[in-house]
């Protein structure tokens, strides 16, 4: 047990939330490596944006807020959005010398001794009165099951998977998904796929005007909600609808996003309905979400009967040590800085009211 790491606070993720929390964390006096650390599994600075396909130039990024302290200007908008948001982390890092450790895998957190809990990891255990988990969704993608899929010969994505429209050419494909990855995967490839088809559970809907502060309020209050009763929590982008923009325009106006109810099954060679219809398709591609990846949390037995973590503000209620950032209403750009800040907040309060604990 001489090898474990004591510290005040352990951050999981370096990701918008990540960045921003531990951005707080140093500016209220957590300074040393004894104070603070942040762990980050992902091989480079970016977070989940690291990942993203290259034709999602910055320009098309959907609501990309500043990390707190430090604004992104003169981004090139043509540029890939992994490469503007990869060297913007990376600078913003280095800027307020929050020293994060990477790569490192969590493997899991469990009850420590004198009230401290364990973060075990692929870089050895860290002892902590208090954790910030920050890990996002993008390495949970969310896959549904429908009849006949193992039967398909095609190929089946998910949009984590993806990495541009060219190698779809000449293919017929198939997107799942009603939010705006699919909507953006079908832009894309309309002009080198043979044929495409959009299939979703619930009609799509668009939003026209301007997305304002009050309907953003009340967009995440809809969100918070579900995790203030326990329950995994949906996207905000699941209440706000997809904003009507001139090029969700003209992909309605060409047919491009002509959607089509979910299919009942799918079949060696496409996807077929209950009425008849079939669709012949070369590749299926899931733009069907994600889920919160807090696997690593599960020794701790936070999950309430509905299967989400019951949260008020950032606080897990069932282990006021634990604040997740970045999960249900915090999980936009703009709500994941809020939170970062909140929880800190939270959380000096919290040890100051305290005794220092040895472990």
């Amino acid at each position: 047990m001489n090898d474990i790491r004591e510290v005040e606070v352990v951050v999981i993720g370096a990701g918008q939330a990540g960045l921003a929390a531990a951005h707080h964390l140093r500016r209220t006096g957590f300074e040393s490596e004894h104070d603070f650390v942040v762990l980050d599994h992902s091989p480079g600075p970016g977070g989940a944006w690291q990942f993203r396909w290259p034709s999602l130039t910055y320009g098309k990024v959907h609501g990309m807020h500043a990390l707190p302290g430090m604004e992104l200007t003169g981004a090139d908008s043509a540029r890939p959005s992994a490469e503007v948001i990869g060297e913007y982390f990376a600078a913003y890092e280095k800027t307020f010398d929050l020293r994060v450790r990477r790569p490192v895998d969590v493997l899991a957190v469990r009850e420590g001794t004198g009230g401290r809990l364990l973060v075990e990891t692929s870089a050895g255990t860290w002892s902590t009165r208090a954790l910030i988990n920050a890990t996002g969704t993008w390495d949970r993608p969310f896959w549904p099951r429908y009849p006949g899929q193992e039967t398909f010969l095609g190929r089946q994505l998910h949009t984590a998977q993806y990495t541009g429209p060219e190698e779809f050419a000449g293919q017929r494909v198939v997107v799942v998904g009603g939010g705006a990855s699919g909507t953006q995967h079908l832009l894309e490839l309309a002009p080198y796929a043979a044929a495409t088809t959009w299939v979703t559970r619930r009609p799509p809907v668009f939003r026209e005007g301007p997305f304002d502060e009050e309907a953003g309020r009340a967009a995440v209050a809809l969100v918070e909600e579900r995790v203030r009763q326990g329950l995994p929590p949906k996207s905000v982008v699941s209440v706000t609808g997809l904003p009507l923009n001139d090029a969700i325009r003209a992909g309605l106006e060409s047919g491009v996003l002509d959607r089509l109810p979910m299919f009942d099954r799918i079949t060696e060679k496409g996807v077929e309905w209950a009425g008849g219809r079939r669709v012949a398709a070369d590749a299926i591609l899931w733009a069907t979400g994600f889920r919160a990846a807090i696997d690593h949390l599960a020794p701790l037995r936070l999950r309430e009967a509905g299967g989400g973590i019951r949260v008020e503000g950032t606080r897990a209620v069932a282990d006021p040590r634990i604040h997740l950032v970045g999960y249900g209403p915090s999980a936009s750009t703009i709500g994941a800085n809020r939170a970062g800040r909140a929880a800190v907040r939270d959380i000096r309060r919290r040890l100051a009211e305290e005794e220092p604990v040895a472990a």
